[in-house]
């Protein structure tokens, strides 16, 4: 999977669509990544002592790596990535400004 940890990524599709956010987890075997302020949800929790009350709490769910494109630091523009070998490691490179990502 291209996109990593504390990257940030646009959504490309999907109800938050041209937004941005930064990566906080990802998770290659799902082929799915968390992006803070993205995809965001109510979901309903039960009180769980006498005297609590219930509430809706917002949770960040997963979207599919394919509804979400790098964000380049160096050129600023949503880009594809790509790899190059440098000094016998593999680097990440921008396909749009040959930078190192």
């Amino acid at each position: 999977m291209k996109i990593k940890k504390n990257d940030i990524v646009k959504m490309k599709a999907g109800k938050d669509s041209g937004k941005t956010g930064k990566v906080l987890q990802s998770f290659p075997s799902e082929g799915k990544i968390m992006v803070e302020g993205l995809n965001i949800v109510k979901k309903h929790s039960k009180p769980r002592k006498q005297g609590e009350k219930g509430q809706r709490v917002e949770v960040s769910r997963k979207i599919p790596v394919s509804n979400a494109m790098l964000v380049c630091p160096k050129c600023a523009k949503i880009s594809r990535i790509g790899y190059k070998i440098v000094d016998g490691k593999k680097q990440r490179i921008c396909k749009k400004c040959q930078g190192e990502i």
